[in-house]
């Protein structure tokens, strides 16, 4: 018997006689499955129902897999925050440029499991001596391995180049398999180095990175300028 849904080129049978001989069409087409009614006969229809009750099933799998991961999202970006505010708590407690420095230091090495750590500075801004600070006095010009970066105002992160370790860390660049670089506008840059290589990813928490840099440039540049 024709379906009245069915025009006068195909008949049920036709439809019938194609699904006999492509048995994986529904495999191809899930969403179609969904929208048949089934006789509630065993046989035939019973494979189908199995067929459309594990569908949901992956379905239902595949949502709380997905909301499992933005859960566990969440909750590290929730981390991430409480660990930047503590950092600026710490920065904005400092009375001096090098209290502010080394309040940074000791936030993001115990906050942040960081290997490294190196605060570049160019011009004339001025810290006690420490094995994480660098002078670069000539500025820019003098780091042309940084020569694509620094203009951007753009943190990165992930996995440096020789070039750029060795120039930041020195006899520490073998050790060090990922890094974070965040920008001071004109003061330098603040270098994290891990000796886990997955530490730091390209694109991950790059919002953080550019709160603790504009936290850094604008408490060394204040103190800076009222020393």
């Amino acid at each position: 018997m024709t379906h009245a849904l069915l025009d006068d080129t195909i008949k049920a049978s036709d439809v019938a006689a194609y699904l006999r001989q492509h048995p994986a069409f529904l495999s191809d087409y899930p969403d179609l499955a969904m929208l048949l009614t089934l006789p509630r006969e065993q046989g035939a229809a019973a494979s189908l129902a199995a067929y459309q009750s594990q569908t949901l099933r992956d379905k239902n799998s595949e949502l709380e897999q997905k909301l499992r991961e933005l859960t566990t999202i969440a909750a590290e970006n929730e981390r991430l925050m409480l660990r930047v505010h503590e950092l600026n708590v710490a920065i904005l407690r400092a009375n001096t440029p090098g209290v502010a420095a080394r309040s940074v230091v000791a936030r993001l090495s115990e906050d942040f499991s960081t290997d490294q750590i190196r605060l570049v500075l160019f011009g004339d801004v001025v810290l006690p001596p420490a094995d994480w600070l660098l002078y670069e006095p000539a500025g820019r010009s003098a780091m042309p391995e940084f020569a694509d970066f620094l203009p951007h105002h753009e943190p990165i992160s992930g996995r440096l180049s020789a070039e750029r370790l060795n120039r930041l860390f020195g006899s520490q660049a073998p050790h060090i398999k990922s890094a974070a670089l965040m920008p001071l506008g004109e003061l330098g840059l603040l270098a994290l180095g891990s000796r886990d290589p997955d530490h730091f990813q390209p694109g991950m928490g790059t919002l953080f990175l550019k709160m603790i840099a504009a936290t850094v440039t604008a408490t060394l540049a204040r103190l800076q300028d009222g020393a």
